[in-house]
């Protein structure tokens, strides 16, 4: 039996499908290993969205062409956005590469690595598919929580962003299908579902119709509500423009669907949103928060947010600051631009320098763990739901699980918590981590 090694970089996107290609592996007779040292297969499941990842993945695989020289035998393969964007090239920069498959084309994974073990002829294949979101759908089986992808693509036209060339325009899958995958998953044991898309608010945009006035989306959401078992529901990612009142009000009306919002700001200066093509300037965006607090008062909010885009000023800069404080971000994915080629942005004069961006970088991310802490301490000394996972990843003595809002914490328990969901009471804190232990109900 041929073992397989899968890394992955990137977005819950690419966890995802990291997860389908190891079960599609699996099912296919590969065994899938933890290690790279015992795989006769590496896949690096790539990302493009910034220059650092890429880089990253590249750095991995030319350390990775080394090892091939002393096992001859191993294969090595590109897979995801970089392979997507770059295609052959990649083989042709590092020929110690067998196989490069794009967005596309995942399902394919198994025959290929057939292929490369018997014919040994090296594969680019990073062409479109018809029908392909909905082509792979097999998960990894044992865990309380899973990704389920609802669509593929972007159309979307943000002067920064590559996703739109890597992903391909927007396909969505049809309700039914997507609400049996959920289905199937309560059936073995998955009590929280995150839906995922590129902007997975744009659902079914121009397919399915508005009914009663609810979009497509949010027909979605309310047919996953009624699965039997699922107690859980998450979305990621959005965009601002896809919260509309339905959307507000399914977070009012719809229990299963935890209070927190992921709204990707990116910029906090109206002038910055416009280069940038957003679509929404800040006042749309700080409305969108109120409205979202006002139906549900418990609503935990986070956001992506890029430091240091081309023509940035200390005062745009300021901007993205206040607005940070103003809406209370309790995590945030903040992000120094970098150019990705082929994007508007990239050939914008007045970048901004790296030092420049460093520093902005670090002030706002003190910012965001001073916010983080102060929020997290204010759950000390109360009762919160938690989602038990498994033993914590840094102390296996210890379990882990998240609140409703997506909060960790980690608790003193064992393996019969595992799965269930479990009321603890909170008794410290960090910026990252909730520390409590269980609490005695009913006395």
């Amino acid at each position: 039996m041929k073992k397989v090694f899968i890394k992955t970089y990137g977005c819950q996107m690419n966890v995802r499908d990291s997860e389908a290609v190891a079960a599609m592996l699996a099912q296919h007779g590969y065994a899938i290993v933890t290690t790279e040292e015992e795989a006769d297969a590496i896949l690096l499941n790539t990302c493009s969205v910034r220059d650092l990842a890429e880089q990253k993945a590249l750095n991995k695989m030319a350390a990775l062409a080394g090892r091939k020289r002393s096992k001859p035998t191993l294969r090595l393969g590109f897979m995801g956005c970089m392979a997507q964007s770059r295609g052959a090239e990649l083989s042709k920069k590092l020929p110690a590469v067998d196989l490069v498959v794009g967005t596309q084309r995942f399902h394919h994974m198994p025959e290929y690595l057939d292929r490369l073990f018997t014919e040994k002829t090296p594969i680019v294949d990073i062409a479109e598919e018809i029908g392909s979101e909905s082509a792979v759908k097999e998960h990894q089986a044992g865990g309380v929580t899973a990704f389920v992808s609802i669509m593929q693509g972007c159309d979307m036209q943000c002067s920064f962003c590559i996703v739109p060339q890597t992903r391909g325009p927007e396909r969505s899958r049809n309700i039914g299908e997507i609400v049996d995958e959920v289905r199937r998953l309560a059936d073995c044991g998955v009590k929280e579902v995150t839906l995922l898309g590129q902007i997975v608010t744009s659902y079914g945009r121009g397919l399915i119709a508005k009914k009663n006035g609810k979009s497509a989306f949010v027909q979605l959401l309310e047919a996953v509500h009624e699965v039997n078992g699922l107690e859980r529901i998450r979305f990621t990612s959005p965009h601002p423009k896809g919260f509309g009142d339905d959307l507000v009000t399914a977070y009012r009306d719809l229990p299963k669907l935890c209070e927190q919002a992921h709204l990707p700001v990116q910029s906090g200066s109206d002038r910055i949103l416009k280069a940038m093509k957003r679509g929404y300037d800040r006042a749309k965006f700080l409305r969108i928060v109120e409205k979202l607090r006002a139906a549900q008062s418990k609503m935990v909010f986070s956001s992506d947010i890029i430091i240091g885009f081309p023509g940035e000023a200390e005062a745009d800069f300021e901007q993205t600051a206040s607005l940070m404080r103003e809406v209370s971000f309790e995590q945030a994915y903040i992000f120094m631009y970098s150019k990705r080629r082929g994007t508007p942005a990239a050939a914008m004069e007045e970048q901004v320098p790296t030092a420049v961006k460093e520093e902005r970088h670090h002030r706002l991310l003190e910012m965001l763990n001073e916010t983080a802490l102060r929020k997290n301490r204010e759950l000390v000394g109360h009762t919160v739901e938690i989602l038990v996972e498994g033993p914590s990843a840094k102390n296996p003595r210890r379990m882990f699980g998240r609140t409703r809002t997506n909060k960790g914490v980690v608790f003193e328990g064992d393996l019969r918590h595992k799965n269930a969901l479990l009321s603890v009471r909170i008794e410290r804190a960090t910026d990252v981590t909730l520390y409590g232990t269980p609490a005695i109900q009913n006395l």
